[in-house]
């Protein structure tokens, strides 16, 4: 039987292999990919792991995969296209292609634009079960679709029916955020841990907590098949969701329990 709130210190597949089919409510994760495949000496089996994934995720159950493009001879891999359509060839819709951009990012010398982006392709098996929409207020109020007022068109040339023709709806205080999301990333930004910059590639915490927020509820399972410095397991904590990790990286694994040991004391105290 395999434990919830552990992280699993072996290769994802055999994490996934102790779960039954239709397990998780939400996988939320940062692959290694391209040129950065080869992961502190390991390496992973993407075909066998999206083929996993579609299996031991809920109906209603959400995939965050957040990947991006080396560029090799000049020219971008592709690699994240790819993996969104074989994701779809396993069962799973691309239910959103978010983007997660760095406000922050590193200038380079080349001759193309700043690489400043990283996909968070969103699959769902089935349609999304949670949906908890991220909110920002409504700076302009704006008319909706006018509707038309009864016994309003006796006169249409008169400015007094044409004004009656039309009835003002306004929009909502609030409205749903776009689809791009901006952070700060780096030293001091992803995270407020240090330790977690021991780690080659930290997810930043914002993200991780914005799609856990987004895609699941309290009480839901998320999971992560690459935990790394575990930024996934803390934010799945601090939001009140169970989580299970696999990383594959025993270095890794010592870091990500001593990161997220505090935290899990403190609310346990709560």
């Amino acid at each position: 039987m395999i434990e919830l709130n552990k992280i699993y210190n072996q290769n994802c597949l055999d994490t996934m292999s102790m779960m039954p089919d239709n397990f998780v409510d939400l996988t939320v994760t940062s692959p290694p990919y391209d040129n950065l495949r080869k992961y502190n000496g390991y390496s992973f089996e993407f075909e066998k792991v999206a083929a996993e994934l579609y299996r031991v995720t809920k109906p209603g159950g959400v995939v965050v995969w957040v990947v991006g493009d080396a560029t090799v001879n000049g020219s971008e891999s592709g690699t994240s296209f790819r993996q969104a359509l074989y994701f779809m060839e396993c069962g799973f819709r691309l239910h959103d292609t978010m983007i997660y951009a760095k406000n922050n990012f590193m200038p380079l010398n080349h001759n193309r634009y700043e690489q400043l982006f990283e996909y968070c392709f969103i699959f769902s098996n089935g349609t999304p079960t949670a949906f908890n929409p991220m909110l920002i207020a409504t700076t302009q109020k704006q008319f909706r679709k006018p509707e038309k007022v009864r016994g309003a068109g006796l006169d249409a040339k008169s400015k007094t029916a044409k004004r009656a023709l039309m009835k003002p709806h306004y929009t909502k205080e609030t409205k749903i955020v776009g689809n791009i999301l901006y952070y700060n990333v780096g030293i001091g930004q992803s995270s407020n841990d240090d330790i977690a910059f021991n780690h080659a590639a930290i997810f930043p915490e914002k993200l991780a907590r914005d799609m856990i927020y987004s895609w699941s509820n309290e009480g839901n399972l998320i999971y992560d098949p690459f935990m790394g410095s575990g930024t996934t397991a803390k934010m799945a904590h601090l939001q009140k969701r169970n989580w299970i990790g696999s990383e594959i990286s025993e270095e890794y694994v010592q870091l990500a329990n001593k990161r997220i040991e505090p935290y899990l004391k403190q609310l346990s105290l709560l």
